[in-house]
């Protein structure tokens, strides 16, 4: 096996699949919770920006703790399969 340009699609491919699938969680969490804060600020007309920061920033650290093994576990298994992939080509 040698890299050609097909390898290499398959690993972005991959890189950007893995990259999804680890950070999705984390923004969707984060772009919900922006939205919950804004329909309540502008339902309640409390316009302070720095409002929204706080409850994301918990959201987002929740659901790293609850994901987080995860996501190392996904990450963990790419670069593995990515490294095994390279030694193979090299020998």
């Amino acid at each position: 096996m040698a890299i050609n340009e097909f390898w290499v699609r398959d690993v972005g491919i991959n890189a950007l699949r893995v990259f999804l699938m680890v950070a999705g969680p984390l923004l969707a969490i984060g772009l919900i919770v922006g939205l919950i804060i804004s329909i309540l600020q502008a339902t309640t007309q409390i316009q302070e920006q720095t409002l929204v920061f706080v409850p994301k920033l918990l959201a987002v650290g929740l659901t790293l703790i609850a994901f987080g093994g995860w996501m190392l576990q996904i990450m963990g298994t790419w670069l593995l399969s990515l490294l095994d992939t390279m030694a193979n080509i090299l020998r």
